[in-house]
């Protein structure tokens, strides 16, 4: 099973601000939904209550210590990324998507096999980050650059990075 963590991320490493995203980018918001659609994706709970509801045609995995926690039907509670991972792989499927926040993205991490990382070209303030990678452990494969227009903040560009052969976090 293949492991994707997939996040928008600017320059200083920030992914939120109060539990929210600090921009708005139309068209990475339609890359994540074209990309994600159809697998399971992995969140902790915070990630999980940003979205509202369970994001459509996709089953979400709910990180929390919160043992009286409920997800609606369909989806599924965890109590660690382990889990998250073992549930994921009972399932037979070939790939699961990582949503963050902070901490999970820490925990993934060293498991993780591909990285889609819309890397947004501005600094904003924020109040979470995403860890900091180790670029010499991934080869990036493509590259796609979108600009600032009516209907996205900042330039950003989605990279794809693969872990290279024999390398681990």
């Amino acid at each position: 099973m293949k492991i994707t963590i997939i996040v928008a991320k600017a320059r200083n490493n920030v992914i939120g601000k109060d539990n929210q995203l600090p921009w708005h980018l139309a068209a990475d918001l339609k890359h994540f939904k074209k990309t994600t659609s159809g697998h399971y994706v992995i969140m902790g709970r915070k990630t999980f209550e940003s979205t509202g509801n369970p994001l459509p045609n996709r089953t979400s995995v709910v990180i929390t210590r919160n043992e009286s926690y409920s997800v609606p039907e369909g989806h599924y509670r965890v109590n660690s990324l382990k889990e998250a991972l073992e549930l994921v792989k009972s399932k037979g499927l070939p790939q699961v998507f990582i949503l963050g926040g902070a901490e999970i993205f820490t925990l993934a991490l060293p498991h993780t096999d591909e990285l889609i990382i819309s890397e947004i070209k501005a600094s904003p303030e924020g109040d979470t980050y995403f860890p900091a990678l180790d670029y010499g452990q991934w080869e990036k494969v493509s590259q796609v650059d979108h600009f600032q227009d009516e209907k996205n903040d900042y330039d950003f560009s989605i990279i794809t990075y693969k872990r290279k052969a024999g390398r681990s976090a």
